[in-house]
Order: structure tokens, then C-alpha cells, then sequence
């Protein structure tokens, strides 16, 4: 068994699950977990990190719907292969961060070209929106 290791920040306003489910996505994509790496149990792993096992279960089950691992009885959940490479895991978690950034954007009520604005602005291509700061 892979020695997973994740941080849960429960102070951070992300949900514990995702923070395990995204901590997880970035261990594959950078390799330090490889295919057929098996991941710790429900049990131990929501015991290790202070959580609930549904909190881990919930985060297992988005990471096999979205392709991350794969659960069966004999083996547990083990990460699975992924067609695509490094390309197709960063474009997944590309969107990943984007769809959480729409969010933001929509529940701060900030029209959608501020937002480009201020992607632009911390990837240091852009300018400044008039008036903001």
C-alpha cells in the first residue's frame, strides 16, 4: 500500500472530501502516485486524518467517477491507468480549478470580464481593471 499523504486544512472553506479528492488528482498527475498504487483503506485513512469515513468514501467515489482509481474487493482502491498522459490530467486539472473559480466569481456577484481581468492580472499578462484594487 502507497503511504498517501494529504493534508486536510479544515479552516480552509474547501470542503474536506474535495481536499482529499484534489490532493489526490495532484499526486497522479505528478507522479508520485503511479498506477496500480493501491490508496489506504476508508477506515485508516479517515482515522488518520481525524474524518468521518464518509467524508473519505465521498472522495474516493468522485475520484473513481472521474477516472482517478478504480475500487474492487480483492485489491481496494488503486489508482488507475490513464489514457492521455500529463496533458489530459493537466487539462482535468485545469478545469477543476476553473469550475471552482466560476463559482467564487458567481457567488461575489463580479461580472465575467473582471474575472478574465483578474486571471490575467496573477498570471502577469494583463492589465488592470479601471477603479479595482
Amino acid at each position: 500500500m502507497t503511504s498517501l499523504r494529504v493534508v486536510v486544512d479544515t479552516g480552509s472553506g474547501v470542503a474536506p472530501w474535495r481536499q482529499v479528492h484534489d490532493q489526490v488528482i495532484r499526486l497522479v498527475s505528478a507522479g508520485a502516485l503511479v498506477a496500480g498504487a493501491r490508496l489506504p483503506a476508508i477506515r485508516r485513512l479517515a482515522r488518520d486524518l481525524g474524518l468521518a469515513p464518509g467524508t473519505i468514501a465521498r472522495a474516493y467515489r468522485e475520484l473513481e467517477l472521474g477516472g482517478w482509481v478504480r475500487t474492487g474487493r480483492a485489491n481496494g482502491t488503486v489508482v488507475a491507468e490513464r489514457d492521455g498522459g500529463s496533458v489530459e490530467r493537466g487539462a482535468a486539472l485545469l478545469d477543476e480549478a476553473a469550475e471552482r473559480f466560476a463559482a467564487v466569481v458567481r457567488e461575489l456577484g463580479v461580472p465575467a470580464g473582471s474575472a478574465v481581468l483578474a486571471v490575467e492580472r496573477a498570471l502577469g499578462v494583463g492589465g488592470e481593471v479601471p477603479g479595482a484594487r
